[in-house]
């Protein structure tokens, strides 16, 4: 009976570190997915982490970063905002203690009807809670894209990055990567190549062109 009670709380103890940690509300099945991917292949110190909405998720990180060692950690869940990150940002980022975070959130965000001011707010929130854990970690927030589904969000969108970007200039470790107007066509326009057939989430092409300016800031780690 006592052996019966002992091997129940060692179990018990040993959940978490197995990654069985209990994750409640939307976003638990995500969570303890990431959660048992931590236990079973713990990352690697001095990496990249990549976390954000289902731009992040979708995104073939070892395709578009083949050299990064140890390589980029994907933490992206599709429909998430940034409040959602910054809930689970010990068990997305820190954790990981990576030298570079890069962050695409803030177009679900808007089409939720928060304002840019909510973004830029919500964009260093993350950051700084980041930093507090980890203080040489350096912050990289693509802007929000360009779509044909949400165009009818663009002045708000463009507003958010301007803000974002603006923090990010006043900030030695916060880098602000504009996908916004590369993304456009000569008619102002979102270029139709870049997007699959729901008007928002993006081709090949569009991780292509997402790669090619993102990979500069990766290039110490990129060229290893």
């Amino acid at each position: 009976m006592r052996l019966g009670i002992f091997s129940f709380l060692l179990v018990l103890l040993a959940g978490p570190a197995l990654g069985q940690t209990e994750f409640t509300g939307r976003w638990a099945a995500d969570m303890q997915k990431f959660a048992k991917a931590d236990a079973e292949h713990p990352s690697e110190p001095g990496g990249v982490v990549f976390v954000g909405s289902s731009s992040i998720r979708l995104w073939d990180l070892e395709k578009s970063f083949p050299k990064l060692d140890p390589p980029a950690l994907n933490r992206g869940f599709g429909g998430s905002q940034l409040a959602d990150s910054i809930r689970y940002a010990e068990l997305l980022v820190t954790s990981h203690k990576p030298r570079i975070v890069v962050i695409y959130a803030g177009d679900n965000d808007i089409a939720a009807g928060k304002t840019a001011e909510r973004v830029e707010s919500d964009f260093v929130k993350l950051a700084e809670k980041i930093q507090t854990e980890l203080p040489e970690t350096k912050i990289a927030f693509i802007a929000v894209k360009p779509s044909t589904r949400r165009w009818n969000l663009a002045d708000t969108i463009q507003d958010a990055n301007a803000r974002v970007a603006k923090r990010c200039a006043d900030n030695d470790q916060w880098t602000f990567i504009d996908v916004w107007k590369p993304m456009l066509g000569e008619d102002g326009k979102p270029r139709e190549e870049l997007l699959r057939d729901d008007g928002l989430h993006m081709t090949d092409k569009g991780y292509e062109l997402w790669s090619s300016l993102v990979r500069p800031l990766l290039k110490d780690e990129d060229q290893k």
